[in-house]
């Protein structure tokens, strides 16, 4: 059979099965177990566990579960809310001040939990109830928060960054690295937009959510998060100075969380503690069942031909490389539609990085590029995660008004995408700077 037919009907059959209902990880499972006994036969049935469990062997693979503990670590204290309260005292006066709040602790908390659900839930807890009551409409207390959550995904340190780096065999610090510029960028881009937004409305939601605070009030709440901050600043240097691997780097951050939060928060009782581990131990099993999940529909689609036929089809393809990339960015967004953002990282992105070298394209600009289709992806529907963890935590307010609130942030990130194809350096030249050359 033509490869290129086998790849439209192992595309078809995969959809039908994610679209079932079924785990992404047991789906992917099937599909390569079915298509491999059918076009394969059943002498490569032995190899198969090699290969799934060979896939999380790596050492980078350790850093996914002990970023994701710091994030279980932060997200089950006060951090959180104490990082809210923070930026709160701190920008009150400014127009719009509360949003904007928001969106850098969303931002400043990526850094500590390298998870956009983790963000959206351990902020729009506090910042959700703060700008209902302070006089801002659902649209833009649940959209923003809903919004500023995705940055947890592209600011360093990323689980999503790590799943790149493990499918595409390329410099996971390099990633964080890459990332760093352009989620600094579209946080700005998102509070430009918050300061717009409440300027163009007369300052009637500045005003409302003007509360005054004496500074004491301002620095009393400080030394609860100045120890979260330290960490986030000791994970970067270490990540960025050489002085650590990003496993070495996780599994002391990790360490350290925990120690902040139950010296700071008294985090001491074995029920918090249980409760933090098993959160951990969910999410971690269910990302690493997709990474071993994808190695193996990644093997199936070598065995089969249809990876290299399918980047050897659209090298052929007579096209600018522009148009090429832009192709790519449509069957990314479309993609995020539907599945979370590992299980596309995994999927495409090894089919996807040979074409995207032989175009001229820099892997780790890709990447970025890639991540912030993802992101789009989490306020979208239908999955649109984001959307449902802030449903979850205001089930008051419709799916409806969270998409409508959240839709300006979207078109920032279009903007943030095309920012990147004119000025690439602003992905590159970190890397570029701290580490070398490639």
């Amino acid at each position: 059979m033509d490869p290129l037919l086998l790849a439209a009907i192992v595309g078809i059959a995969t959809t039908v099965v994610l679209f079932s209902g079924i785990p992404v990880g047991i789906g992917l499972l099937l599909v390569s177990l079915g298509f491999i006994i059918v076009f394969d036969g059943t002498g490569s049935l032995p190899l198969l566990p090699e290969i799934l469990f060979g896939k999380l062997e790596s050492f980078e693979v350790l850093a996914i579960p002990m970023f994701i503990l710091m994030g279980a670590v932060v997200a089950s204290s006060r951090a959180g809310g104490d990082l809210y309260s923070v930026l709160d005292r701190w920008l009150t006066r400014v127009p719009g001040g509360l949003v904007i709040s928001n969106l850098g602790a969303c931002a400043i908390f990526s850094a500590l939990s390298g998870s956009s659900p983790a963000t959206c839930a351990a902020i729009g807890k506090m910042g959700i109830p703060a700008m209902r009551e302070r006089g801002f409409p659902d649209t833009v207390a649940a959209g923003s928060i809903a919004a500023g959550g995705t940055l947890g995904i592209l600011i360093p340190p990323s689980v999503t960054m790590i799943v790149y780096g493990i499918s595409t065999e390329t410099s996971i610090g390099r990633l964080f690295l890459a990332g760093l510029l352009p989620g600094l960028m579209l946080t700005a881009l998102f509070m430009a937009w918050s300061l717009y937004s409440t300027w163009r409305q007369g300052n009637a939601q500045g005003a409302l959510s003007a509360v005054k605070y004496s500074w004491k009030e301002k620095f009393e709440i400080l030394p609860r998060v100045l120890p979260f901050l330290v960490i986030i600043g000791a994970v970067l240097f270490a990540l960025y100075g050489g002085v650590a691997t990003p496993s070495e780097t996780a599994g002391v951050g990790a360490l350290f969380c925990l120690i902040t939060a139950m010296i700071v928060y008294r985090m001491w009782k074995p029920g918090q503690l249980w409760h933090v581990m098993r959160d951990t131990t969910k999410e971690s099993v269910m990302i690493l069942l997709i990474i071993g999940a994808a190695g193996l529909f990644s093997y199936m689609l070598s065995s089969l031909f249809i990876t290299q036929s399918i980047a050897q089809w659209i090298s052929m393809l007579d096209v600018n490389r522009w148009v090429l990339m832009g192709f790519i960015n449509i069957f990314l967004l479309i993609s995020g539609f539907f599945l979370p953002p590992v299980a596309v990282i995994l999927m495409s992105a090894p089919i996807l990085l040979p074409v995207i070298i032989n175009a001229g394209f820099d892997p780790y600009w890709f990447a970025v590029i890639l991540t912030i289709n993802m992101e789009i992806g989490l306020i979208t529907p239908p999955v649109g995660l984001n959307l449902y963890v802030i449903n979850g935590i205001a089930p008051d307010i419709r799916l409806q008004s969270i998409l409508k609130g959240a839709f300006p942030y979207v078109l920032c990130m279009i903007a943030a995408i095309i920012i990147l194809c004119f000025i690439p350096e602003i992905a590159t030249w970190l890397p570029e700077t701290v580490i070398g050359g490639r």
